[in-house]
């Protein structure tokens, strides 16, 4: 099976919407703004009760960490802002250097592009002082179901904001290295999930994936009942981690993604993260496996434990890689 082709247009993403705020000294780009709708355009899925109300718009919440900065572009399929976090590498205003980019997905549901920020400060920390060379990282908001499609609603459309419109503006907006050699995914739970499933189908947009305590079981579940994650939840046909797999196994042709699965011992996906990793080796997808030892189902355990050789696991990617 030939791999799936994504076609980045930044020409026509690459606009930033207008409004109160300040600029990035480089980019230019408006820094930590907030917009209401506009009239007109789309309202927000209403939050099921008892669940945050989804924004796509979340600001970020008062942090002291250097060269991270709240951001948003102009959405044309949603017709409205969309945010993201950024964080600049240390030095990124005084060169003119080009630099690769890891993108985050955060766990939970709904999206929401600040909820992992305070994962910023040890990634920052890790940059300058363990000698690992710098990248960008960009904090994904997933949209109303965190990282998926619904195939029934043009409002739930978060995979398809991310990987057509939000790279597309990153790149155009940004020094970075813009093909998949400098484009590395990452994410954490919901988020690890999400980063399977879209480098999974999007191996031409990314050469580093390291997918972090994944719920594979429900994953598996997806597949087994057509897309019925549950009743009332459904996704389009084997948009799982499970048939995306089978389908990214049987390719004849096409780039591979360098691979990392990694969960805590104590963690509740544990046990259905070795399944998935079985599952890997079975249909002959190689993959670096990292168990953290004594860590439960937390992002930021993880990292305080085992963040630099995750981070390095992308940057060796964007060094083997040519660039296209």
């Amino acid at each position: 099976m030939v791999a799936a082709v994504c076609t980045l247009n930044a020409d026509a993403q690459s606009s930033v919407g207008k409004g109160a705020g300040r600029k990035h000294p480089v980019s230019g780009v408006t820094l930590q703004r907030t917009k209401a709708d506009q009239p007109g355009k789309q309202k927000e899925p209403r939050a099921k009760k008892g669940r945050p109300s989804f924004k796509w718009v979340n600001p970020l919440p008062e942090s002291s960490v250097p060269g991270l900065e709240h951001a948003t572009f102009s959405s044309p399929s949603m017709g409205k802002d969309v945010g993201y976090l950024i964080l600049f590498p240390a030095g990124y205003e005084r060169t003119q250097q080009r630099y690769p980019v890891v993108y985050y997905l955060h766990g939970g549901r709904p999206g929401n592009e600040s909820k992992s920020y305070r994962l910023a400060a040890l990634i920052q920390r890790l940059m300058t002082s363990s000698g690992i060379a710098p990248a960008i990282y960009v904090f994904v908001n997933g949209g109303p179901v965190s990282h998926y499609n619904l195939p029934d609603d043009n409002r739930a459309q978060g995979a398809s904001v991310f990987i057509k419109e939000l790279i597309p503006h990153i790149d155009a907006t940004y020094r970075t290295v813009a093909d998949r050699s400098g484009r590395g995914l990452e994410g954490f739970s919901q988020g690890g999930r999400g980063t399977m499933r879209l480098a999974l189908r999007y191996p031409d947009v990314f050469c580093s994936a390291a997918a972090g305590g994944g719920g594979y079981e429900t994953e598996k579940r997806i597949s087994d009942s057509g897309g019925f994650e549950s009743p009332d939840l459904r996704f389009e046909k084997e948009d799982n981690t499970w048939d995306l797999a089978k389908a990214y196994g049987r390719r004849q042709v096409g780039p591979n993604v360098n691979w990392m699965i990694y969960v805590g011992s104590k963690g509740f996906n544990y046990e259905n993260n070795l399944d998935y990793m079985s599952f890997l080796s079975s249909i002959g997808i190689k993959f670096e496996r990292l168990v953290v030892p004594g860590v439960p189902h937390s992002a930021s355990g993880i990292y305080a434990k085992a963040g630099e050789r995750i981070m390095r696991f992308h940057i060796k990617n964007f060094s083997d890689v040519p660039s296209e």
